[in-house]
């Protein structure tokens, strides 16, 4: 099931940019929607949070550094809640080499959490810049590999920002718990005539 609408009502966030052309739009997404995001997170997260930024090459992450509130002695330990993305908002660009097979990072689900259904997913694919770390999640198999309806669309929008390099682009993911398993990803970019283009996916 789909959450009944965006978290943010990104078309009407873009209606407040100047006019300024795509580049101004972009640059007003760039600032406005990592504290969206955080706002809405933090509306809608039961526990304590602790947001840090992560840059890797064309793209910045923010996630959910619980773990560090949890050695500070700022909040009891808790194995329920996990570090976890919040948003991640970037350029796409071509990936510098080719991948050599997985490996371990943080934020990594665990196996049970992979199995049959499941695959070390991307928030943004290698293969337009993303690299690992805080990049891998747990993503439904067909949404992945493009085998499900909405898998080919989530593929299609991967395609335009990889046929595309310099696409401006972001994924938002959406918990129902305190796992690092998104329920939702929202995904969008901006095209080449300035429009804006998102999608919201079953996870």
């Amino acid at each position: 099931m789909f959450p009944p609408h965006h978290q943010i009502d990104y078309e009407a966030l873009c209606s407040l940019s100047p006019p300024t052309g795509i580049q101004g739009l972009v640059s007003f997404l760039r600032e406005q929607l990592p504290q969206k995001w955080q706002d809405v997170y933090a509306a809608t997260t039961s526990h304590a949070t602790n947001i840090v930024r992560y840059e890797f090459r064309t793209f910045t992450y923010l996630f959910d550094q619980y773990s560090g509130l949890e050695a500070m002695g700022g909040v009891p330990f808790d194995q329920t809640i996990q570090d976890r993305v919040v948003g991640v908002l970037g350029t796409s660009a071509p990936a510098r080499r080719a991948r050599t097979g997985h490996r371990r990072s943080w934020g990594d689900p665990p196996e049970a959490l992979v199995g049959s259904e499941r695959d070390r997913g991307h928030f943004m694919a290698h293969a337009i810049g993303g690299g690992l770390e805080v990049n891998v999640f747990s993503q439904e198999r067909g949404l992945n590999r493009g085998w499900s309806a909405q898998g080919r669309t989530y593929r299609k929008m991967e395609r335009y920002c990889y046929t595309h390099p310099g696409t401006f682009c972001f994924t938002c993911p959406v918990y129902e718990d305190g796992t690092a398993v998104p329920r939702w990803l929202e995904f969008g970019l901006v095209r080449e005539d300035g429009s804006l283009w998102v999608e919201v996916f079953d996870n």
